[in-house]
């Protein structure tokens, strides 16, 4: 029987990356957490060993030295938006240190070729451009890029109107997918357990639902009258400015839920992406009524 894989995650504390570490720790791999902070505390993974090492994905030195102390020959990694070199630093970080495939959180909004993606789309071009760091680094084939589609947790971006009890938004009959953070995760996880060298991994949830109807079973699991408001694309751009979102960010929010929403619908890969889950976890993809039960509390913190 050959070595288990010794895998290292990034940004463990997150919904995605506690996921991935808990699913590969399962598989029997070697699980080391790398984070700016040691001692946080992750509920999720309170009943794993697993190492720990100081590291931050903005740091490369950090990077080294985490890889190094843990052995890792494959580690989970997410994009950073605002580096000045898209990662490639830390993407060199980690090869120097011997990771050998590194599984990327990347993005469903990365349609077309990762060279191709306008400035103008800032969120898939961002996603592209720490691709490309990838690719320049590791070859074309030599790392995993997982692409999710639509969160289930970004309903929480709505939490303050939820709390106060009316949701504003410019296109509540836009439809989603309402991917678990946990799935995705759960595939990350299986993919670096079992060293897949899959290039592109497209994930979506076997749901289609509106906006307006994600806030019903939001009213509904709490109990109480949560009412949606319909408003202008320029209210909610304003929102969205007033809230602390970069203007580049915020304007590509805007214009995907206005002019693009539901695109991802009528993609090549939609049906390979809602098999996926079941396909690499060989599980029943977590519906959005599960997940907004499983994470109440959330909503009122």
């Amino acid at each position: 029987m050959s070595a288990p894989n010794s895998v290292i995650i990034f940004g463990p504390t997150g919904d995605v990356g506690s996921a991935a570490a808990l699913q590969a720790y399962k598989e029997g791999a070697k699980v080391t957490l790398a984070m700016r902070d040691t001692t946080k505390h992750i509920p999720s993974l309170s009943g794993i060993t697993a190492d720990r090492s100081e590291a931050d994905l903005t740091k490369p030195e950090t990077i080294k030295a985490a890889v190094r102390q843990s052995g890792a020959k494959l580690a989970f990694i997410y994009a950073i938006f605002g580096t000045s070199d898209h990662m490639r630093a830390s993407m060199d970080a980690l090869k120097e240190a011997g990771i050998e495939t590194p599984v990327l959180l990347s993005s469903y909004s990365v349609q077309s070729d990762i060279r191709s993606v306008s400035p103008d789309d800032h969120i898939p071009w961002v996603h592209a451009q720490v691709e490309i760091s990838l690719e320049e680094v590791y070859g074309k084939d030599g790392f995993v890029a997982v692409r999710p589609n639509y969160f289930a947790s970004n309903i929480l971006w709505f939490k303050p109107g939820i709390q106060a009890g009316e949701v504003r938004h410019a296109n509540p009959e836009a439809e989603y997918d309402w991917i678990s953070p946990e799935d995705i995760g759960r595939v990350c996880g299986y993919i670096l357990a079992r060293g897949l060298k899959h290039r592109v991994v497209w994930l979506m949830g076997s749901e289609k639902r509106a906006l307006k109807d994600a806030v019903g079973v939001v009213a509904r699991a709490l109990g109480r009258e949560i009412k949606v408001t319909k408003i202008t694309a320029e209210e909610a751009l304003d929102e969205l400015l007033k809230n602390g979102t970069p203007e580049q960010t915020a304007r590509w929010i805007v214009r995907y839920i206005t002019e693009d929403a539901g695109y991802e619908f009528k993609t090549a890969v939609v049906e390979e992406a809602r098999g996926n889950v079941l396909k690499y976890t060989h599980r029943a993809p977590v519906k959005f009524g599960q997940w907004v039960d499983r994470n109440l509390a959330k909503f009122e913190a």
